[in-house]
């Protein structure tokens, strides 16, 4: 049998949790970096990105990140441009949602950035709510069913 050398195995890597609930200073993009906003994910620790500069760009979740931070369609990311591959980059940063509204807020992002919906721009917009997406019944329908 094989002595046990480490601290503990895969339940106590599962139970540590970077105290994600604590509030940390946000972050603003310097030169070589983008704000980017994920558009799929696709394995293997990278996803498809569309930057604010409007160029669609593969992004590299970068081993720090990697299965400790959860990055899904539509999140804000900060990415970092490679100088040899233009159209590929490496996330450095995963902003939560109250941060890429305070993003928005102070016009690091464009206006027309959505933030709550899964993919920007996958989806039609209603913005007057005039379609129902139910049936309303007389009471004489009801007691025909």
């Amino acid at each position: 049998m094989p002595k046990n050398k480490g601290k503990g195995g895969k339940n106590r890597k599962r139970g540590k949790n970077e105290a994600d609930d604590e509030k940390r200073e946000l972050v603003f993009k310097e030169d070589g970096q983008e704000y980017a906003q994920v558009l799929r994910m696709l394995g293997n620790g990278r996803c498809e990105a569309t930057c604010i500069d409007g160029t669609k760009r593969l992004c590299h979740i970068r081993g720090k990140m990697h299965k400790k931070v959860w990055i899904a369609a539509g999140d804000i990311i900060l990415v970092g441009l490679r100088d040899y591959q233009d159209d590929k980059a490496d996330v450095i940063l995963k902003y939560m949602p109250d941060e890429a509204r305070l993003l928005k807020a102070y016009g690091e992002l464009p206006d027309s950035t959505r933030l709550n919906e899964g993919i920007s721009g996958g989806l039609d917009e209603e913005d007057d709510g005039t379609a129902n997406d139910y049936i309303e019944f007389e009471d004489e329908d009801i007691d025909k069913i």
